[in-house]
């Protein structure tokens, strides 16, 4: 029964999720573009906003790229610069600040959505739990670097890893990488897949319109007038 339970979380619903993330994604797009927006709120008040936003995106920024490169980058494209002790070592100091830096900016944040009127009037029930269940996913992340600390030779970021490579590029018997490892890791990998399969249904979609394009758009001419 455990084993089948195991299958089912590492194996298939990490499909289910992503598969939701895209089509909901899409749909969301397509039939409910006036949805489609952070929903700031900024303009109700401006205290904390500033701070709390800016450690918040910071933080997950840095978590979500180091996460990409980390799990999806095969052992053979770096096992010839780092070895997987030090890359796990690396991982925790810089996963450890950004994950803080995350969690005070979004502590910040969801104080805001629950104790201030007029921010609390304008947020929607999605808008607390995801932000919400964003705040236990790094408490969790931060909770795996004080497990790691107990074996820096990599033998447990190697599994993690090939786990996500197996998901990620369609290869079969994905959830038996991770057997061996500890709870909190996957509890870790479960409520980031929760997140997200219900990323269509939150603010959260409005990460696909990072304006990358600011970065090598041409320069606006401003003319004083004569």
């Amino acid at each position: 029964m455990m084993d089948y339970i195991h299958t089912l979380l590492f194996g298939f619903y990490p499909y289910l999720a992503g598969t939701v993330f895209l089509l909901g994604s899409l749909l969301r797009f397509d039939h409910g573009q006036y949805t489609w927006k952070t929903g700031s709120s900024q303009m109700l008040t401006k205290k904390h906003m500033r701070l709390g936003s800016n450690l918040f995106h910071i933080g997950i920024i840095v978590i979500f790229f180091g996460h990409l490169v980390g799990l999806l980058t095969p052992h053979w494209a770096y096992e010839w610069a780092i070895t997987p002790g030090n890359k796990q070592i690396m991982a925790i100091l810089v996963g450890g600040l950004a994950g803080v830096l995350c969690l005070v900016g979004g502590m910040i944040l969801l104080y805001r959505r629950l104790f201030d009127p007029r921010v609390r009037a304008s947020s929607s029930t999605a808008d607390i739990v995801i932000l919400a269940l964003l705040m236990v996913q790094v408490t969790l992340g931060l909770f795996t670097i004080i497990a790691a600390v107990d074996h820096l030779d990599g033998s447990v970021m190697l599994p993690l890893a090939e786990w996500a490579q197996s998901i990620v590029f369609f290869r079969s018997g994905a959830a038996s990488h991770l057997m061996d490892v500890g709870l909190i890791y996957k509890l870790h990998i479960v409520v980031g897949l929760t997140i997200v399969m219900i990323f269509p249904f939150t603010r959260l979609v409005h990460a696909w319109s990072a304006p990358f394009g600011y970065i090598g758009r041409r320069y606006q001419l401003v003319r004083r007038r004569a």
